[in-house]
């Protein structure tokens, strides 16, 4: 029997929407290099490999086609939706996944998965040279980075919405990747976002957990809101809820499974 990939949309609850990714549970850890092949075959926005420990908690890696990341939520919450899915945990059972960010839990909240994350706040700099530009706008309400991606606070959602980035100019920039960001016109959004990492393999990421790490605290501040909804308004769309608490970020959404499959034996 080959290896087993499920591909999972998450942050969605239907098919097509929310943000792809592929989830290999591996009987046993194999070569980052393997592991690079099988995200570059699969062509996600981020693959996931899970390895079970003795404890039931899992082992939990994420590669872009073009490089590993050290943090991923869209991944880690279709990881979560696949175990459950499976039969591997309990309904009601915690799931914990060992990652370069540290231990990263997942919980069941009704129709929703609950991830807690590390919050990843930004600070505020002066827009580098060729950010702007990059992205097509003339003025930024504000620029932070944190220790992953730049964040860009634009003047409307019509301005989010209506972005045509410089692809090639964005993926010169010394960052993992670009969030940008307002606040939602009248509606059941608090704000709205999206997200361009073409540095890492991912012109644009259709929803990104891991920038809502950084966006829940900056939008808590302004909004005066623990609790925030907020909409990635990529061509595929995504809802993410979130409660911040401290140093830490709940990030909930559903996830659908999409497809089943096996990668050939002869594959690696």
């Amino acid at each position: 029997m080959g290896q087993t990939v499920v591909q999972v949309d998450a942050f969605t609850d239907h098919v097509f929407g929310g943000n792809p990714a592929a989830v290999c549970i591996l009987a046993a850890p194999r070569e980052a290099r393997w592991m690079q092949d099988v995200a570059l075959e699969m062509n996600l926005s981020e693959t996931a490999f899970l390895v079970r420990r003795e404890d039931g908690s899992y082992d939990l890696r994420w590669f872009t086609p073009a490089v590993e990341v050290d943090l991923c939520g869209h991944a880690t919450l279709a990881s979560a939706h696949v175990l459950w899915e499976e039969g591997r945990l309990g309904r009601d059972e915690t799931a914990r996944f060992h990652t370069k960010s540290g231990l990263l839990l997942a919980v069941r909240r009704g129709e929703r998965i609950e991830l807690d994350f590390p919050a990843k706040r930004e600070e505020s700099i002066a827009p580098p040279d060729g950010l702007l530009d990059a992205l097509g706008i003339a003025v930024a309400r504000y620029v932070g980075k944190n220790k992953f991606d730049y964040l860009v606070e634009v003047e409307s959602e019509a301005t989010v919405r209506g972005l045509k980035p410089d692809d090639r100019a964005l993926a010169q920039l010394p960052v993992r990747g670009v969030m940008v960001t307002s606040r939602a016109d009248e509606g059941p959004y608090d704000f709205v976002s999206r997200f361009f990492a073409p540095g890492s393999g991912i012109a644009e990421d259709p929803v990104t957990g891991s920038a809502h790490c950084c966006l829940a605290p900056y939008w808590q501040e302004r909004l005066g809101k623990a609790e925030m909804v907020a909409y990635q308004a990529s061509a595929r769309g995504g809802v993410i809820h979130m409660r911040v608490t401290g140093e830490r970020v709940m990030l909930g959404g559903q996830a659908v499974t999409v497809m089943r499959g096996e990668l050939a034996d002869a594959v690696g």
